[in-house]
């Protein structure tokens, strides 16, 4: 089922997620649902609390927008372990329709999570991929990548999100 994804600034976006004690049938039936979000809205990732469920979950796919892309995953506790290098990258977010900035990120990064069988893996992700992990891990810890721009920028975009919360509000109750 697709949901509904919040747009920041909502609350929920700013909380720091829970750690996922166990999969179990629902777990797997949101991870369904987030992987047929995200592929709905064209996304390369996306984490639980984008949903508004505060768990520390997310998915994520690269292997259509680039060659080597990690994908279909599904990151239970996700943990960053190195970041290597640095890179400059136009990020995007399905909690920010519309807008994308450059931001710096590393380039290669080294990390953890569980997956749906509750095996730990360890791997690590470059270009496209390790920005993803990092900005679902980012969104697990309460923070969205227009906290690593400009203040005049971010600004400027969080009263572009509060026009367009409204008008799906005032398109909701009409």
């Amino acid at each position: 089922m697709v949901r509904e994804i919040l747009i920041w600034p909502d609350p929920i976006l700013k909380e720091k997620t829970r750690l996922v004690e166990a999969v179990d049938d629902e777990l797997r039936l949101l991870v369904d649902d987030m992987f047929e979000t995200m592929y709905h809205a064209e996304g390369v990732g996306l984490a639980a609390n984008q949903i508004g469920v505060s768990l520390r979950l997310a998915v994520v796919d690269t292997s259509q927008s680039e060659e080597g892309g990690i994908g279909p995953m599904v990151l239970i506790n996700p943990e960053i372990l190195s970041m290597e290098g640095s890179i400059r990258f136009r990020e995007g977010c399905l909690s920010i329709p519309g807008e994308a900035e450059e931001v710096i990120r590393a380039e290669k990064v080294r990390f953890r999570f569980r997956d749906l069988d509750w095996n730990l893996v360890e791997m690590e992700a470059t270009g496209l991929s390790a920005v993803a992990i990092q900005h679902e891990c980012d969104h697990l810890d309460g923070k969205v990548y227009v906290e690593r721009i400009s203040s005049l920028k971010r600004e400027r975009i969080r009263k572009r999100m509060k026009r367009l919360k409204e008008a799906r509000r005032a398109q909701a109750s009409s």
